[in-house]
């Protein structure tokens, strides 16, 4: 099973952190070790003194594909949830000034939340389907995915050129602004 992850999906979000806006969705990986494991709590690494919240749709791919055309991407997902992808932005900093790769700020044990799954089918338009994140009870993102610059079915097209989507795999979609610092 592979975490595949979208970043820079939503604009408000690439303005908020000072990003170029990409020309194509730009993916990373999380190992399956980053995946929060229920009812487990969830701890701030001691290499980082700033891990941000970003909350994201997220959808399980449910059959095997390669270069899916994305009129036919909707056949490889019926769920969908919304996770976190927890990341340690002061270490993401570091390594984005180095020109080297975010994993380690990104894929750390624990780093990925995720959600109950949905039928899709439980909902009328996933082209706009609004959610958000509440910390201490005060909405710190809420967004809809109609503000994505690839739609889940464009992202899932995408991906597969490069990697062979497997039953059980998770894409998380990108975060809208709102990202914030957590504290224990």
């Amino acid at each position: 099973m592979k975490l595949i992850c979208i970043g820079r999906n939503y604009a408000q979000h690439i303005s908020e952190l000072k990003n170029e806006k990409p020309s194509e969705p730009v993916i990373f990986l999380k190992p399956d070790t980053a995946i929060l494991l229920k009812k487990q709590p969830f701890f701030i690494p001691d290499f980082s003194d700033e891990v941000h919240h970003e909350v994201e749709v997220l959808v399980k791919i449910n059959r095997v594909g390669k270069h899916i055309d994305s009129k036919f991407a909707h056949k490889y997902y019926d769920q969908i949830g919304l996770g976190i992808d927890f990341t340690a932005r002061d270490l993401q900093k570091k390594l984005k000034d180095k020109g080297l790769p975010w994993e380690k700020s990104k894929a750390f044990d624990g780093s990925a939340v995720v959600g109950k799954w949905v039928s899709k089918s439980s909902f009328d338009d996933l082209s706009n389907l609004p959610f958000s994140l509440h910390k201490n009870n005060t909405i710190v993102q809420s967004s809809s995915t109609k503000d994505m610059l690839w739609t889940i079915d464009e992202i899932i097209a995408y991906v597969s050129q490069f990697f062979t989507l497997k039953i059980g795999d998770v894409i998380f979609t990108g975060t809208p602004s709102g990202v914030s610092r957590v504290a224990a």
